[in-house]
């Protein structure tokens, strides 16, 4: 598990569409459970749902969650303070982080352009 100031060490987001609820523990470094109850508390975090009420999380549904994490492990939120400063629409993106995306995106974007080639 990984420690609560480990969140810049977390591992890239792939380039898919739907991720289930182990593969988004193991790419956020929290525990299925917690994920579960993080849908309670955050009503911003609805992953789909189908067949069997299995869940399955989009990009946007781990980044959430890494927000999340980073505000209640690594900045001392309670989670009533997490959730108003989300609600309030001030989801707080590190440099680290949009360094991360735009790194993604620039990955995904080589990977195109060498199948197309």
């Amino acid at each position: 598990m990984l420690e609560a100031s480990n969140n810049n060490e977390l591992p890239v987001i792939p380039g898919k569409r739907y991720f289930t609820i182990g593969e988004v523990s193991e790419l956020c470094g929290v525990k299925p459970h917690v994920l579960r109850y993080w849908e309670q508390e955050f009503t911003q975090l609805k992953p789909v749902k189908r067949r069997g009420n299995r869940r399955y999380y989009q990009r946007h549904d781990v980044v959430l969650i890494r927000e999340i994490r980073s505000l209640l492990y690594e900045q001392g939120f309670t989670i009533g303070g997490a959730r108003q400063r989300l609600d309030n629409g001030e989801q707080p993106e590190s440099k680290n982080n949009k360094k991360q995306i735009i790194n993604e995106l620039l990955s995904e974007l080589e990977e195109i352009h060498a199948l197309l080639a």
